[in-house]
């Protein structure tokens, strides 16, 4: 087991890994920019170095200063968190050359099914289904054309190495097709370094479901269910719950089954998620997978018993998957809201000082967070204040646990989307599960 381990990340992601390795009886050390000199993971880890200043191409994505750190504290073992280095294959070859444990999977796994095409391709030889597409990089305009033609429209061209929405461009019509191209490929370089990009048929009402799935060294995979997380803005997830509405149980057994005998191939190792998008018709088609901890993870936590990221860390210190999971059994229904520090109405950031934070409880509430009163939330990161999760017997009780829990979760001194997730959970087509990737727009003309 490790000794001491490096958390490479903020906010409540830090904390969540804290938690996990005081209960392993890890020593943990927490990195920090000149912004969170008093953030919470900075308070609760057993020792503390500052990286940098705010700018996280400065610290949190500065690898030289993060291996430093690393290497001062003398620790065995780097948890990247989710965001900044977490799918940077470089930063796990620099940790192996190092003599540090990634607690991830291996950098080759990391960049095969971090370049998308790649990724496609991947999953195509292991019989997952695959968005109709180009067979990998689409590298002019003449390839685009071709592409085009075979795909037909409409279409997305996506970004080959990168997520988020950025790089990302939907075309309806023939005449879009060119500047679409182009204006995707000079975003992608930019958010990415890389212009690369790649072209799928568009799905016109599609759902976005995933596995979470966690591996050994040894060969072995297995699948904890799914989530469904198709509540989302421009591309970024606002709401999730598990198990999907929609999702029957064959096809869950049949997706999952596909999904294990596809990692087993390319032998992956710790947690991850394989993404799909779910056509009107039922239809699951692979899209991408996260090769780390999702922001989401605490929904498939609450309906299995299964400490997501306590598992990274075993698998990582070489334990097989059955003594990290002897039993699994799911229970119940589990709804994530992502609290961020914008505006509810017109989504502009609102950074600032916090000040009353008073968290609810109850039966089958969880939060997850990193704020406090008198915590400061900095303009320089990811807006994410609270990540506020319940469980319930079904799904009826989830929402109404959920209801009351927004109703009782105080936030002062900043804006939020707290009226925003009560709005959600109030909306008909909801309550009915009868939602797809297209939701948040039509609850914003309803709302207008």
């Amino acid at each position: 087991m490790f000794r001491k381990v490096l958390i490479a990340n903020r906010g409540e992601i830090a904390v969540r890994i804290i938690c996990a390795c005081r209960e392993l009886g890890i020593r943990t050390v927490a990195v920090y920019s000149e912004a969170d000199r008093d953030a919470l993971h900075v308070r609760m880890a057993d020792e503390a170095i500052c990286i940098g200043p705010p700018r996280s191409t400065e610290s949190y994505l500065n690898i030289p200063h993060v291996i430093s750190a690393a290497e001062i504290a003398d620790v065995d073992a780097i948890h990247p968190g989710y965001g900044f280095l977490s799918e940077n294959a470089n930063f796990a070859e620099v940790c192996e050359a190092s003599h540090i444990t990634f607690i991830g999977p291996s950098a080759s796994v990391i960049r095969l099914m971090g370049e998308k095409d790649q990724a496609r391709r991947a999953m195509a030889e292991a019989g997952v289904p695959i968005i109709p597409g180009s067979e990998g990089v689409v590298e002019d305009e003449a390839a685009l054309e071709r592409v085009a033609a075979q795909v037909g429209f409409p279409l997305m061209i996506k970004a080959a190495e990168g997520g988020g929405g950025r790089g990302m461009r939907m075309v309806l019509r023939p005449e879009e097709l060119v500047q679409a191209f182009f204006t995707a490929r000079a975003e992608a370089e930019q958010a990415f370094g890389s212009p690369a990009v790649y072209v799928e048929r568009l799905l016109q009402r599609p759902r976005h479901i995933e596995f979470q799935i966690l591996g050994d060294r040894y060969g072995n995979v297995m699948h904890l269910g799914e989530r469904e997380c198709s509540i989302q803005r421009r591309h970024q997830k606002v709401l999730e719950e598990s198990p999907s509405p929609v999702l029957d149980a064959a096809t869950r057994e049949r997706v999952g089954a596909q999904v294990v005998e596809a990692l087993k191939k390319i032998g992956y190792c710790g947690a991850g998620t394989v993404e799909f998008l779910r056509d009107e018709h039922g239809q699951l088609f692979f899209i991408e997978m996260n090769t780390r901890i999702q922001v989401e993870h605490p929904v498939t936590e609450m309906r299995t018993q299964v400490d997501l990221v306590k598992a990274q860390i075993l698998l990582a210190a070489g334990l097989r998957l059955e003594e990290v999971v002897d039993t699994l059994e799911f229970r119940g229904h589990s709804i994530e809201c992502r609290i961020t520090a914008e505006d509810p109405d017109n989504f502009v950031p609102s950074p600032g000082r916090i000040t009353a934070f008073i968290p609810p409880g109850g039966p089958g509430v969880r939060v997850d967070t990193a704020a406090y009163a008198g915590a400061v939330v900095p303009p320089y990161y990811d807006s994410l204040v609270a990540k506020l999760i319940v469980h319930g017997r079904d799904r009826a009780e989830a929402l109404a646990r959920m209801r009351r829990a927004l109703d009782m979760f105080v936030i002062e001194g900043i804006k939020t989307t707290l009226p925003l997730h009560r709005r959600i959970l109030q909306d008909p087509r909801f309550v009915a599960g009868d939602y797809d990737t297209h939701f948040f727009e039509r609850l914003a003309v309803a709302v207008s």
